[in-house]
């Protein structure tokens, strides 16, 4: 079979998967039966937004499913869709083994040498057959190296194992952090995040989750919506913090009862030294290691480029694994409410097996995320993709949610009867279950039965195209490692914010009121000891204006440091008033004991801090003792000077710069990065390209239709040339034969002359009607070329639409305002202590 023309599947928007074939004739005899018969014209191209209701793909072990799931990332990395891809086989890391050079060297560092002896071969020689095997099964299909080199261009490609280092690790910690305002303020979302969470930490502890009986999970649960509801907005809850909690609860009741009634204290210290020992465990420091599990990160990289995540979890034990999906599943339902809707695909989340994740009668934390996930994230642009070898594994509520079945060769009679009536419940539609039933039950390895609600003609059956991946099979940790590589953010991720513990030289978080989450550098210029600090609060003048923050964690003895706060309003826009926009002005300057004559405030030294009248107070909340302060501080007039010095600095060196794109006509948020500004810019391109694709489409329709149309006419005439043709030719034969009849039986002489002369008329007539075969085959020919050369006209139209809406090519102009001097306000200067815990002396 020759192979495809790369014009009739490198199409926007569309993924190749492979080709349709015939399903078996039941009547024919068994050896042809086995294997579909593949129609070479009929590639199988599916719309990448039919992803967005999600998809199931089925099969027993070597029915090719995994590859089908390989198959289909390759095609999203190449339309620079981002991709999480949860694998707890350890098979899809062979994403990340793609050689455009298809060279023995690119193979050999992956060939089994076991697998070689056993094929009689060297490993190189073992290298060079499956390099070559690859670079004939890819020709077959259509496709080259400079497709994978493509591909990987498109995208990043990266291999994460959590709880562990052999890869990219990942840091859970953030999982433990206050969920947003969105959430709190849906009952339903905050309660399902309270429960994964709980449920996730139980289970990993081998403690029971269960929601009503289990008072570990109830007090659990009930601290987590106690401390979120009263803590930082995006700053982790530290797990010392929820075992000191478990030991003294920040409540008195739990439901109608009082907490010692319901979970008296020494119970409660088996608990909390369960907690205790999970988190001192050398295991649990894994967890607690690398890059945050932070779904933005995952799926773009630091540029705004989309990443395919596989997230690597084959080395983790079965609690560990439910840990992590759970809690990953919770991340990305955060991250999905948190984005705007669209119609388009905007990225793919990926699970290779499912089993025991979404199962129909029990209730583990990943499914409730998972549920909720199918119900509504395709409103947000977010497509689901779920593998599994048992289909009555899964909870009949997933299969209602799914619009795309891709159902492999199953076995079992129990597994089809399963199937078809999740199919059936699926699609509404009247399915033929008896022939669906024969065709699961015969189907051949690679050859999958695809049923997609989006298309009209019902169930067809499609073998997969050649991997451009190399399938090796699970990668081991080594080779994980040697995948990983060297990469930036793997080191210790451990943040000090939110375990109780602050130390004197590091950033901590003091913001405590919306997503304002910036830091102070708590370590004055000078560093001042514990010693150096007085015995009693300094005495000064009642114009002094002062202000407490409230410590975070409040100890029986406490240290307070001085700071210049500043507080204030800039207000920026361009010349062109294309944009208008005002900040708050907190700054934290750190005040030294100063010699004579230092009079002045260096605001340029100054931290940005996030706070407002809420963390403030008139009076110290505390105990505690004082460091030194600077004379010029003592002196109300200098304030004066500091609100002036303040308004100068920040005239002089505050300035905002956004991004714009002019092919959008876009304008980045303030604070927003390039890098978020290009992702936000690939969401908006991609729905802007998907509506210039489907009016190019209906474009170029009526003009397919109507050469289409002359097709049909075409043919139709040709089939009636040939006919007429044919009848010619025989009517002629008649006419000789009769001629040479009359001849031999000696008839009269005039007769068969003109017998011979109508014979010889006849000839003529079929020659011309042979001729006019030609001409309409011409014709045809003719229509079959404008065809092509109208189907190569809109695949250039879509390749340059593809091309112009690249935001990651586009050149982004620079917007930069700087404000005038009166628009720069400085409300006030105070007098800032911020206290740090006095360590104890010893007596």
């Amino acid at each position: 079979m020759s192979p495809p023309d790369p014009a009739l599947f490198e199409k926007l928007g569309v993924f190749y998967l492979g080709r349709t074939v015939d399903a078996p004739d039941p009547d024919s005899p068994a050896s042809d039966a086995e294997s579909p018969a593949e129609r070479a014209s009929d590639l199988l191209l599916y719309d990448s937004r039919d992803l967005l209701t999600h998809a199931l793909c089925v099969g027993m072990t070597g029915s090719g499913k995994t590859g089908l799931c390989v198959t289909l990332l390759e095609e999203a990395a190449l339309d620079g869709v981002p991709a999480l891809v949860i694998d707890p086989k350890g098979d899809l890391g062979n994403l990340l083994l793609t050689f455009p050079d298809l060279a023995p060297a690119d193979f050999e560092p992956w060939i089994d040498a076991e697998e070689a002896v056993r094929k009689g071969q060297s490993v190189p020689e073992r290298a060079a057959t499956v390099a070559e095997t690859w670079r004939r099964g890819l020709a077959e299909w259509g496709q080259t190296g400079e497709r994978i080199a493509r591909m990987r261009r498109s995208v990043e490609l990266a291999i994460y194992t959590p709880g562990s280092e052999g890869g990219r690790p990942l840091s859970i910690l953030s999982s433990f952090a206050r969920p947003g305002a969105e959430t709190l303020a849906d009952p339903d979302l905050f309660r399902d995040r309270v429960h994964t969470v709980t449920a996730s930490l139980l289970g990993l502890a081998g403690l029971d989750a269960d929601p009503i009986r289990s008072r570990d999970y109830i007090l659990l649960a009930s601290l987590f919506e106690h401390l979120w509801r009263q803590g930082i907005p995006g700053v982790p809850l530290g797990l010392p913090d929820l075992v000191q909690a478990v030991q003294s609860p920040p409540f008195a009741r739990v439901g109608v009862m009082d907490l010692e009634s319901f979970y008296p204290a020494k119970e409660r210290f088996t608990l909390a030294l369960t907690l205790n020992n999970l988190m001192a465990a050398p295991t649990f420091q894994g967890w607690t290691r690398g890059e945050p599990l932070d779904v933005d990160r995952l799926l773009y990289g630091p540029n705004g480029r989309p990443r395919v995540a596989v997230l690597h979890i084959a080395h983790l034990p079965e609690a560990e694994r439910m840990f992590f999906v759970a809690l990953l599943l919770d991340q990305v339902l955060g991250w999905v409410r948190s984005k705007p809707g669209t119609t388009s695909l905007r990225a793919l989340l990926v699970m290779d097996e499912i089993f025991g994740y979404l199962p129909p009668v029990a209730e583990p934390p990943s499914k409730r995320p998972l549920l909720t996930l199918l119900k509504q994230a395709r409103a947000y642009g977010l497509g689901l993709v779920l593998a599994t070898q048992n289909p009555a594994d899964v909870d009949y509520k997933a299969l209602a949610n799914l619009g795309t079945w891709c159902l492999g060769r199953l076995q079992t009679e129990r597994d089809r009867e399963r199937l078809l009536a999740g199919l059936v419940s699926a699609s509404g539609a009247g399915l033929d279950r008896g022939a669906i039933d024969r065709l699961l039950a015969g189907l051949e390895s690679r050859v999958f039965l695809l049923h997609n609600v989006h298309q009209d003609e019902g169930p067809v059956l499609f073998r997969t195209r050649w991997a451009m991946s190399y399938l090796k099979g699970p990668l081991t940790r080594r080779q994980i490692r040697s995948l990983t590589g060297d990469v930036p953010g793997t080191g210790d991720a451990t943040d000090t914010v939110g375990t109780g513990e602050t130390r004197v030289g590091e950033r901590v978080e003091v913001g405590r009121h919306g997503s304002r989450n910036r830091v102070v550098h708590l370590e004055p210029e000078v560093a001042i000891s514990p010693a150096d600090a007085t015995s009693a609060r300094p005495v000064l003048p009642p114009d002094v204006p002062q202000a407490f923050l409230r410590p975070l964690s409040r100890g029986p003895n406490l240290f307070w440091e001085p700071y210049l706060l500043g507080l204030g309003e800039v207000h920026f826009t361009d010349r062109n008033r294309t944009f208008e926009h005002s900040e708050e002005v907190a700054s934290a300057l750190p005040l030294v004991q100063a010699g004579a004559g230092l009079t002045g405030a260096d605001w340029r030294q100054a931290e940005p801090v996030a706070l407002s009248a809420e963390d403030l107070e008139a009076e110290p909340p505390a105990a505690g003792g004082y460091a030194d302060l600077p004379g010029h501080a003592a002196d109300p007039k200098s304030y004066r000077d500091f609100e002036k010095d303040l308004q100068e600095v920040l005239y002089r060196t505050r300035e905002l710069t956004l991004w714009r794109s002019p092919l959008l006509d876009r304008i980045s948020r303030p604070g927003e990065s390039e890098r978020d500004f290009r992702i936000r810019l690939a969401d908006d391109a991609r729905e802007v390209r998907d509506a210039e694709t489907a009016k190019l489409k209906e474009r170029y329709r009526k003009k397919l239709e109507r050469l289409e149309a002359r097709e049909l006419t075409a043919r139709q005439r040709i089939e009636r040339e040939k006919d007429q043709a044919g009848q010619r030719k025989w009517d002629t034969a008649l006419s000789f034969a009769g001629t040479l009849a009359s001849a031999f039986l000696g008839s009269g002489r005039r007769g068969t002359v003109g017998r011979a002369t109508t014979a010889f008329k006849g000839v003529g007539r079929s020659v011309k009607e042979q001729a006019d075969v030609r001409r309409a085959e011409e014709q045809l020919e003719s229509l079959l070329a404008d065809r092509r050369e109208l189907e190569e006209e809109l695949a250039r139209d879509i390749g340059e639409l593809e091309d112009r809406y690249d935001p990651l090519l586009e050149e982004l102009e620079e917007l930069t305002a700087k404000p005038r001097r009166t628009d720069v306000r400085v409300e006030r200067v105070v007098l800032l202590w911020a206290a740090e815990e006095l360590p104890r002396r010893a007596s």
